[in-house]
């Protein structure tokens, strides 16, 4: 890193559609750090804010650690990390 440069903190966003979920828990069992099942059957991330308008929680992180899994093992593939 060249002197006088700092590193930008940077953030990204795990995005969970959860009209497309199906409730499989795979994203549960892969990455319990982030996602959980609830009394409706689909998951949810944990401390998430809802977006109304596109019906997604969505979840501010630092590292994705485990919730890239989550999302290659998803079979309808809605959860997105940006």
């Amino acid at each position: 890193m060249a002197k006088g440069k700092s590193r930008k903190k940077s953030t990204m966003k795990i995005i969970l559609e959860k009209e497309k979920c199906i409730g499989c828990g795979s994203c549960v069992a892969l990455c319990p750090k982030f996602f959980e099942l609830k009394e409706d059957g689909k998951a949810h991330l944990k401390g998430s804010q809802a977006d109304k308008k596109s019906e997604s929680d969505e979840l501010e992180i630092k590292e994705a650690d485990c919730s890239k899994e989550a999302v290659e093992v998803c079979p309808v593939q809605c959860i997105k990390i940006k």
